[in-house]
């Protein structure tokens, strides 16, 4: 997919300081090893978003392959990514060995 558009919004900091902070994409990558309820649960955990929303992301990333869950300054969006990649496998799938995967892209 060439197009980063987002049918479901990501969250978006908005924090005033002194200086602008250029801001990055938390993207999540989808993959066939982790089910919707680990992508709700895990959204809910670490963005402390609402189930339905969570919900709306896991639908976006299993659909389109990815998904914007957050834009932010960097230093918050490589530590959410980070979270992402610790939050560890998916128990109600054997197949699942690890964590989903998430990348930190500048926001255009």
């Amino acid at each position: 997919m060439s197009s980063r558009s987002s049918s479901v919004l990501p969250e978006v900091e908005d924090e005033t300081s002194n200086q602008i902070q250029p801001l990055y994409h938390v993207i999540l990558l989808n993959d066939e090893d982790h089910t919707y309820d680990y992508v709700v649960e895990m959204l809910v955990k670490i963005f402390g978003m609402s189930e339905t929303r969570a919900f709306s992301h896991a639908v976006e990333v299993d659909t389109r392959g990815t998904t914007i869950l957050i834009t932010c300054e960097l230093e918050k969006a490589e530590q959410k990514r980070d979270l992402i990649h610790s939050y560890g496998p998916d128990w109600r799938l054997p197949r699942s060995l690890g964590s989903m995967a998430a990348v930190v892209e500048p926001a255009a």
